[in-house]
């Protein structure tokens, strides 16, 4: 295989926060850089981060893009993760976050496409593709979500899930634009008594099941530690993964 095609570099940072480097070009997903703390997020909700990111914003070096799956939670966007937003050339996002954040934020709805400049002449496309964070009829709760995916003639695609909670916006996009090669997907098992306990992400055993959909040939789970919300972590991945003989794919880590 030669480099232009070798596999894009994902380093989890914790939380949400993952570095893509695909085609020259270093993408950052939903940046959470504070120290552990707590934050009120309506009343006698409080959601309580546990460790600080892997490395810290100053330590990232050049970032040619954030993909902000959404603005408006503390666990995908924190403090340090908003001042970060305006030092870096572009923000995928959502419509509705694009009109909050200004500036740089660039609002994709689902199948929107935006092609990124790439150091070696090329361009990676980068297109909306839809999420949904809890049950249907969530928004008014939850908010809008976007996911991404990453692609180019010559690049392995990556699919960015975002905080989505839906097998069957997973299988439109498997039927639309996979197989992937990359699938960074968000999951941890969020619920919250506002829907009746519904799932807000992906539990362990349902991303197994949409890495299987997406046939993508590596996993990396993020979304799985750094929160106490978070109700499965790495270990009920990789049993979850096991279980549907899919193991060797995964990239915990």
């Amino acid at each position: 295989m030669s480099n232009s095609l070798a596999a894009a570099h994902v380093r989890v940072l914790g939380g949400p926060t993952a570095l893509i480097e695909i085609g020259g070009l270093r993408i950052l997903t939903d940046p959470t850089f504070d120290e552990p703390g707590d934050y009120e997020v309506g009343p006698g909700m409080v959601l309580s981060k546990t460790q600080p990111a892997a490395a810290q914003v100053n330590e990232l070096g050049r970032l040619d893009a954030v993909l902000l799956s959404h603005d408006e939670h503390p666990d995908n966007l924190d403090n340090a993760g908003r001042d970060l937003l305006p030092n870096v050339p572009v923000v995928y996002t959502t419509r509705s976050g694009a009109q909050r954040l200004g500036g740089n934020a660039l609002g994709l709805a689902p199948w929107d496409v935006h092609e990124l400049p790439r150091p070696d002449g090329g361009r990676l496309t980068v297109t909306g593709v839809p999420a949904r964070h809890g049950p249907e009829g969530c928004e008014p709760v939850t908010g809008d979500v976007i996911g991404f995916v990453l692609s180019a003639p010559d690049l392995p695609s990556v699919y960015v899930s975002g905080d989505n909670a839906s097998l069957e916006l997973v299988q439109e996009i498997a039927d639309r634009l996979g197989p992937v090669d990359t699938a960074v997907i968000f999951a941890g098992a969020v619920r919250t008594p506002l829907l009746d306990q519904a799932l807000l992400t992906l539990d362990s055993e349902q991303a197994a099941t949409a890495a299987a959909m997406l046939g993508a040939r590596r996993i990396v789970p993020v979304h799985i530690d750094s929160w106490t919300h978070f109700a499965e972590g790495p270990d009920d991945v990789l049993a979850a993964f096991t279980a549907a003989g899919l193991a060797e794919r995964l990239s915990l880590g």
